[in-house]
């Protein structure tokens, strides 16, 4: 494959990135209508841009996301990114629409990521569907889910979820510290790193604070390719020509929205592939433009979906 070269085996999306492979592995996909989710959105103003039908969005104003962990190849290093909601766990009630669950371990299995093999468990930030599989239950009490990988917290964003707070509550903050987070603490397998941590030659964090106040997206860079990571610096595509369409779950919108315009800027101009943590499939592309000016995702060689 070529750079950013996509493969897709069942419902797996593959990317290559020099040496380094990222595969998408889907938990569940999740169905919300848009001013719920992002209070400045409508139908109207989704239908303005005809390139997220009906990948990312519905023409009756339908958002599309996905949860999915993103597993990486790396030299010497296997790396799970973002291991969803997990099983089991206490989950908020969202009201949205969740489309049939699919067996996330087996998912990994199926590519070669058994529980023992792999070596690092990053969490670009610490809510509820972002750690679930960190942790599964045994015998009554949870226990980490893969038992020989270092997981990678950031320090400022398990300093804040330690604490209480309205924004703590809203995200069942203490909940999930206790069933997915704390266990791999006690364990001896947590490492708190910075935003700007380096996991190897290839991988690197990047600060993306805003939604959280420790979050961070990953950079992978290998000969001469790159690809980011988001994370929640953005959660639906529909952001990418509206930078300042905030959601209620952001700790600090107006410093999301900085965040996202700023990162937005330069991965166009860069030309990075960008593969977005909650983006339904093709759930990958570029930042480009679009007729009338404003950025989009292109997905495809050619761009189309």
């Amino acid at each position: 494959m070529g750079e950013g070269a996509v493969a897709e085996t069942g419902n797996l999306l593959r990317w290559r990135i020099g040496d380094i492979t990222v595969t998408r592995v889907p938990e569940v996909e999740m169905r919300v209508p848009v001013e719920q989710f992002i209070p400045d959105g409508t139908a109207e103003k989704l239908n303005n841009h005809p390139w997220l039908i009906p990948d990312f969005a519905t023409p009756e104003g339908t958002l599309r996301l996905s949860i999915h962990g993103l597993a990486i190849e790396a030299p010497g290093l296997r790396v799970l990114v973002d291991p969803c909601f997990g099983e089991g766990k206490t989950i908020p009630a969202y009201e949205m629409d969740l489309d049939g669950q699919s067996d996330f371990l087996a998912g990994l299995a199926s590519i070669g990521f058994t529980r023992e093999d792999v070596d690092v468990v990053l969490c670009t930030h610490l809510h509820i569907d972002h750690v679930g599989w960190n942790t599964m239950k045994q015998d009554g009490r949870w226990v980490p889910t893969f038992p020989n990988a270092r997981y990678l917290f950031g320090r400022v964003e398990y300093d804040f979820w330690s604490q209480s707070g309205e924004h703590q509550d809203l995200h069942g903050g203490a909940i999930v510290m206790r069933e997915s987070v704390t266990p791999v603490i006690e364990a001896g397998l947590a490492d708190f790193v910075e935003t700007d941590h380096r996991l190897s030659d290839e991988l690197r964090l990047v600060p993306s604070i805003g939604h959280s106040p420790g979050h961070a997206s990953l950079m992978i860079e290998s000969r001469g390719e790159s690809a980011v990571i988001t994370g929640d610096m953005m959660h639906h595509p529909c952001q990418i020509p509206h930078g300042d369409w905030s959601m209620p779950f952001d700790a600090d919108p107006q410093q999301t929205i900085a965040t996202r315009e700023r990162l937005l800027g330069e991965w166009e101009t860069s030309g990075i592939l960008v593969i977005g943590t909650h983006f339904a499939a093709p759930t990958a592309g570029r930042i480009g433009r679009e007729d009338g000016g404003l950025r989009r995702l292109v997905c495809g060689g050619d761009g189309a979906h």
